[in-house]
């Protein structure tokens, strides 16, 4: 590897010890993926925030007593607890101690308080062709596909590592070549009312996930300008059920205004028709047996963070209507989002109606359901991956207008129309 005169200063210890372990690490991580530099990133996103265990602390604790600070503006991702509405943390007050400590020592170390897992939502995000060193699956696939700025799948503790010395391996998805895209997937061969519905671009990603493993795949066929509230739920559910870091929408992300471009000029691999059983095979990979059936405990929105748009339209589905007495509906969000909806006065009726807001934190990796036992229902392709292994409930996936429906009505409802074309 070719190392800068900085780098083996940092490596010499020259700006203390936490500088020279985050680049030993660094330098390590660019050595096994074959990097021949290392390069300047203009921002970092954490995801080590979230408490997993004490391993996870001692690490950040550690960097912190040997005077560890973020030399590029660094942004935190969700962690184990809602500082605003701290009595919604049903957990145990030992692991809530050392949650609140790890998220104290990443603040420590010069990082925002942002506490979300859509760092794109926020005033300042990163521009076309801007090499960042983010973590959090879903907000790497947003930053490579929508924003166009270039990202490995960085993960907890590599994360910090390279916020501390502003620098990464240069290789993966920061280089060109390995930004082409491989894997075509087809869909004109969907009926033109299923592209225009919210519901059909988690089951896309979550097809498009299971297929693509950790090639780079290419959507095309979709209407031009899908706007980034479903390119989220696509590329959330990719990066879930695969090992995605990028996917290109042909006419709708900036690196493919064509397929051609997407491709950079060569051929795929592969493409692959998508057809409704496609879909309806994932909405039913997504859905608990027999939960459809069961009785329905709860709705949880939010899984990646909900944005404005959202909580505009949510609003408009409730249409004043209160959430029925047994149901427990979450929806999730950043602080910044929730300021926002505020200002705009909508915090009063979505609270009226018996929406709970949850800000810091997501409601599939915290103790904050009340029943776990009932069904759970959410629009989330993500929140449906990982809640039944994380909390032991069962899930239903529905469109966000089942999920309003259903928690008015106290029971599961769904349209299986959409999904009946072969």
């Amino acid at each position: 590897m070719r190392l800068s005169d900085g780098d083996r200063a940092l490596l010499d210890g020259a700006e203390g010890p936490a500088s020279r372990l985050a680049m030993r690490i660094v330098v390590e991580m660019a050595r096994l993926a074959g990097a021949g530099e290392l390069i300047d990133v203009a921002s970092a996103h954490i995801d080590g925030c979230l408490y997993h265990g004490q391993a996870g602390l001692d690490f950040a604790e550690r960097l912190l007593r040997d005077g560890a600070a973020v030399r590029v503006p660094t942004t935190l991702n969700v962690a184990s607890l809602d500082l605003l509405h701290p009595d919604r943390f049903r957990g145990d007050p030992g692991t809530a101690a050392a949650a609140r400590r790890l998220m104290d020592a990443y603040v420590a170390m010069g990082c925002r308080q942002t506490w979300t897992c859509a760092p794109y939502q926020l005033p300042e995000r990163p521009g076309f062709g801007e090499h960042v060193a983010w973590a959090e699956s879903n907000a790497i696939v947003f930053a490579n596909s929508v924003l166009g700025a270039r990202t490995a799948r960085y993960g907890d503790f590599i994360d910090i590592c390279a916020a501390i010395i502003g620098r990464v391996p240069n290789a993966g998805l920061h280089l060109t070549e390995r930004r082409r895209g491989q894997l075509v997937f087809d869909v004109r061969a969907l009926p033109e009312v299923l592209l225009d519905q919210d519901a059909l671009y988690p089951l896309l990603g979550t097809v498009i996930g299971s297929r693509s493993g950790r090639l780079v795949p290419v959507v095309d066929g979709l209407p031009a300008g899908v706007d980034e509230d479903r390119l989220k739920a696509l590329g959330a559910a990719a990066a879930s059920s695969g090992e995605v870091g990028l996917v290109h929408v042909v006419g709708s992300t900036p690196e493919a205004p064509t397929l051609a471009a997407a491709l950079q000029g060569g051929q795929p691999l592969e493409v692959a028709e998508v057809t409704p059983a496609m879909l309806r095979a994932a909405r039913d990979q997504l859905t608990t047996a027999g939960a459809a059936e069961g009785r329905l405990a709860g709705v949880n929105l939010g899984t990646p963070h909900f944005s404005v748009a959202e909580f505009a339209r949510l609003l408009d589905l409730l249409a004043g209507r209160p959430v029925h007495p047994e149901v427990a509906f979450y929806a999730s969000t950043s602080r910044h989002v929730l300021a926002r909806i505020e200002a705009l006065g909508w915090l009063a009726p979505l609270e009226a109606a018996g929406v709970r807001l949850v800000v810091d934190t997501c409601t599939y990796v915290t103790s904050i359901l009340e029943d776990t036992q009932g069904v759970v229902m959410t629009s989330s392709a993500k929140w449906a991956w990982y809640a039944p292994g994380n909390l032991g409930v069962g899930v239903v996936l529905g469109s966000l207008r089942e999920c309003v429906e259903s928690a008015v009505e106290g029971r599961v409802i769904r349209d299986d129309a959409l999904w009946a074309a072969p």
